[in-house]
C-alpha cells in the first residue's frame, strides 16, 4: 500500500470517528504529523489481513473492524473466544462487545472491553489518577526498564504507547485483586494488547443496564446502598479508590450489582489528592441513593470509611492563601497537585 493510500485510510478513519467531535478537537487530530499518521494507520491495514482468518458474526464498519480484529486476534488464537456477537456499549475511551467463549474459558458469554486506538483517545486530566501509581507493562508488572521510563517521561510516541498499556493494565490487575477479594466486579479472564476479557453481565438478548437507568423498588434501595458501601470498603482495604464511581458505573441485573470501569483507580496511600477523589465517589453514590429514600451523610460516611483504614483527611489549601516565595507554601502546592 502506498503512502498516499495510507493517508487516505487514516483520514477516513478520523472523519468517521469524529463526526460529532467538537471543532477544536478535530483540529487537534488534523494537526498530527503525517509520519505518525502513517505509523498508526499501518495497525489498521494489518488488521484487514487478519480478517481473512477470523470471521465474526458482528459486522462492523471498516475502521472499527480493523481495530476490533487487531485487538482480539491473540485472544481468539488462545481459544478464549469463539465469536463476537455484537457491540453492547460504545464510549469515548473503550467499547464493549458480547462474545461467545472458546474452549479455553469456562463461561458461556464474555465481555471484551476494547480500548480505542491511542491516537483516537483524548484522556483529560488523567494525571490526577496516575499520580502515585507505578507504571505497568502488558503483563501487569511494574516497569523498571530505563528506556521505557525515559520514553514515558519525554512523552515520545513509544512512551505514549507504554502509558496507554499501563492505563489498561491497571484496570485488569484491579479486577483481579478485587474479584479475588469477593468484590462485586466482573471476573477477569485475560488481557492482551488493547483488550480485556471479562465476565459478561446480562443475557444473550440484553446487557445489564446501568444502575442510573433502573427504577428501583422501594425495598431494594437500602440493601443495594449497603452493598455498594461494602464494595467501597473492600476497595480501600486493598489500597484502591475507584476514582469515577457513580450510578453510571454500576450495573444492575436480577437484584444484584456489578461495579465496572477501573482504569483510573487511585492509590490512597500514595496519591495526595486521594481523599478528595474518594469523597467525590462517596458523594455521588449518596446523591443517587438519597434520591431513592436512603438516609446517608456522604461526608460522614466517607470520613468513617477513610479513617477506619488508617488514612488521614487532608484539607487542601486554596492557592490564594499560598505565597509562591515561601518554600513551605511551595511544598504544600506541590503536594496538592
Amino acid at each position: 500500500m502506498s503512502k498516499n493510500q495510507l493517508h487516505e485510510f487514516c483520514e477516513e478513519l478520523n472523519e468517521s470517528d469524529l463526526e460529532e467531535t467538537p471543532t477544536s478537537q478535530k483540529r487537534l487530530f488534523q494537526k498530527r504529523e503525517s509520519k505518525k499518521q502513517v505509523a498508526d494507520a499501518k495497525l489498521f491495514i494489518r488488521a484487514q489481513e487478519i480478517s481473512r482468518e477470523f470471521q465474526f458474526t458482528y459486522k462492523a464498519a471498516r475502521f472499527e473492524e480493523a481495530w476490533l480484529l487487531d485487538s482480539l486476534v491473540e485472544i481468539a488464537e488462545h481459544k478464549w473466544i469463539s465469536d463476537v456477537l455484537r457491540k453492547v456499549k460504545g464510549g469515548k475511551e473503550a467499547s464493549v462487545y458480547l462474545c461467545t467463549s472458546g474452549v479455553a474459558v469456562d463461561a458461556r458469554l464474555l465481555a471484551a472491553k476494547i480500548y480505542r486506538p491511542r491516537m483516537l483517545r483524548n484522556l483529560k486530566n488523567d494525571q490526577q489518577y496516575r499520580t502515585g501509581r507505578e507504571d505497568l507493562d502488558e503483563n501487569g508488572n511494574i516497569i523498571v526498564d530505563d528506556g521505557a521510563l525515559h520514553a514515558m517521561k519525554k512523552r515520545t510516541a513509544f512512551g505514549e504507547e507504554v502509558r496507554h498499556q499501563s492505563w489498561i493494565a491497571y484496570e485488569f490487575t484491579t479486577l483481579e485483586t478485587l474479584h479475588a477479594a469477593g468484590a462485586d466486579v466482573p471476573k477477569p479472564f485475560a488481557m492482551e494488547k488493547n483488550a480485556i476479557l471479562m465476565g459478561y453481565v446480562g443475557d444473550h438478548s440484553n446487557p445489564a443496564p446501568i444502575l442510573n437507568a433502573v427504577n428501583l423498588d422501594p425495598d431494594e434501595a437500602q440493601p443495594l446502598f449497603e452493598r455498594v458501601v461494602r464494595n467501597i470498603d473492600l476497595m480501600l482495604k486493598h489500597d484502591r479508590i475507584h476514582g469515577d464511581l457513580s450510578a453510571y458505573n454500576i450495573l444492575y441485573w436480577n437484584g444484584d450489582i456489578t461495579l465496572i470501569d477501573f482504569p483510573q483507580v487511585v492509590l490512597p496511600s500514595s496519591n495526595p489528592s486521594s481523599w478528595n477523589i474518594f469523597l467525590r465517589d462517596v458523594t455521588r453514590i449518596c446523591q443517587y441513593f438519597s434520591a431513592r429514600g436512603v438516609e446517608c451523610d456522604a461526608r460522614k460516611l466517607a470520613a468513617d470509611l477513610w479513617t477506619s483504614h488508617g488514612h488521614k483527611i487532608v484539607k487542601e489549601v486554596h492557592p490564594r492563601y499560598l505565597d509562591a516565595e515561601k518554600p513551605e507554601d511551595r511544598r504544600v502546592w506541590k503536594k496538592q497537585n
